[in-house]
């Protein structure tokens, strides 16, 4: 099957050859012409199988037949990053239409976004809250909109946004055309189809499994040898553009900055950064001047780049979904891809959960010629301070001084009385011993409340 059956308009079928589109994925096959006839649909599709052409492609045919320099179409989108990815692919497959599309989101100033509006954009992408904005400022018209399409339908509920797509669906006043995409349809999701789609097709690819273009593999691993391990996995892989999952921001930025003293051309993404420093990374990753990208969770959904060939999960996701997610960045349309997840005691209940959802078990591999018995490394810029017992405590700087008024403490640990109580000799561990050793029965192993502390408060603040 191929591009021509459904009959497109010249124009857009001219932007699908010119992106070398020979064959339509299923999900395309069986939404496109629905679509064209104008039927409001349901497309239950994981990532990575084609899905926001199956949307694009057929509303920019429609579109052709409406008045220019008005808003015809509206697409919501869950993130900043999935907003200008759908865009800038309706600005390609759609570049012989003369049909424009801008996208619109916050955290960056409105003014640009506005001039884009003022100048008259037919597609307008955008996240749910900066959207409301210029509707309620009276910066954008909705009274034309023909196509709603609610992208990632499934993630807008994750991130609280179903009140705000109610509120916009009340700002849409003639009848429409709705087009709804998830990954999954939780209670929620489907009572929203109830209220804002009229007898729609449902089209279902792949729900459950993640993509099978991708092989799995996991490595288990302490953990404070996973970035030893991820450093050996890039340098024995044959890779070209990866991406480098982990669960918080701080880990993230940790991670990208000890790839980068490695020599890894590295950008990190995370959800603190500014957004002209998440597109600075995004644009050096597309581009391929950066090789790697180590990320939160924000690049799980609309980041279609069909370089990447290996995903690697530093740290196991929280959920069946967001794995299926992480490693539909790899492996897209026609193409194969490796994931790879570190994985440590801590996992044992997630992976069988996945093993549920493929049917079997998942391969576990280890590296060879890596040391996984290495020990921890204590970081060199650590001095070891002593405890009240003498004992040394590595990885803590004790810069402060003592006060002056403090008691001089004593060089010999076992004559420093804690409290009242002496403590243990060397090697002696266990309350009995101490309790013994100071005539303390078993019942009574504190000393009385009457009894006041050997040091003073001063010296207490200055150890």
């Amino acid at each position: 099957m191929s591009f021509e059956i459904f009959n497109l308009n010249p124009k857009v079928l001219s932007g699908v050859r010119a992106q070398g589109y020979i064959d339509p994925t299923p999900i395309q096959a069986q939404s496109i012409p629905a679509v064209m006839e104008g039927r409001d649909l349901i497309g239950l599709a994981q990532t990575g199988t084609g899905k926001t052409a199956a949307f694009v492609l057929p509303v920019l045919h429609r579109l052709m037949e409406f008045p220019r320099g008005r808003v015809n179409a509206l697409i919501v989108s869950p993130t900043r990053e999935l907003a200008e990815q759908t865009c800038e692919n309706i600005n390609v497959l759609g570049k012989y239409t003369g049909l424009r599309a801008i996208s619109i989101y916050g955290g960056v100033g409105a003014d640009a976004q506005l001039r884009g509006i003022r100048r008259g954009s037919e597609v307008i992408v955008a996240c749910p809250g900066r959207l409301l904005d210029h509707v309620l400022k009276g910066n954008l018209d909705l009274s034309h909109v023909e196509v709603l399409i609610i992208d990632e339908a499934d993630r807008m509920f994750d991130m609280g946004f179903l009140p705000d797509i109610r509120t916009i669906v009340k700002c849409l006043t003639k009848p429409r055309q709705t087009l709804l995409f998830s990954a999954t349809m939780p209670p929620d999701i489907r009572k929203l189809v109830l209220e804002v789609l009229r007898d729609p097709v449902e089209v279902k690819i792949g729900h459950a499994a993640p993509v099978e273009s991708v092989s799995h593999a996991l490595y288990p691993v302490k953990p404070h040898l996973k970035t030893p391990l991820l450093k050996e996995l890039l340098r024995t892989s044959d890779t070209d553009s990866v991406i480098v999952f982990a669960r918080t921001k701080h880990r993230v930025e940790r991670v990208a900055q000890q790839l980068q003293r490695s020599g890894y051309k590295v950008a990190a993404l995370q959800g603190d950064m500014s957004q002209w420093q998440r597109q600075e990374a995004m644009d050096g990753f597309r581009s391929g001047s950066l090789k790697i990208l180590v990320a939160t969770d924000i690049a799980a959904r609309g980041l279609d780049i069909l370089s990447i060939t290996h995903v690697i999960n530093y740290d196991m996701p929280d959920t069946t979904d967001a794995y299926t997610h992480r490693i539909g960045r790899t492996g897209r349309v026609n193409n194969t891809g490796e994931a790879y997840t570190l994985v440590t005691n801590e996992d044992k209940e997630m992976i069988r959960a996945l093993e549920r959802i493929f049917k079997k078990p998942l391969e576990t591999r280890q590296l060879e010629g890596f040391d996984y018995s290495a020990e921890a490394a204590i970081p060199s810029d650590a001095m070891p301070t002593r405890t009240q017992y003498g004992r040394t405590r590595p990885g803590v700087r004790n810069d402060r001084q003592p006060a002056q008024n403090s008691r001089p403490r004593s060089s010999n640990p076992e004559r420093r009385p804690t409290n009242g109580v002496n403590p243990p000799k060397s090697g002696s561990t266990s309350m009995n011993q101490i309790s013994k050793s100071e005539g303390i029965s078993s019942e009574r192993k504190s000393p009385s409340p009457a009894r006041k502390p050997y040091f003073r408060r001063e010296s207490m603040s200055a150890r």
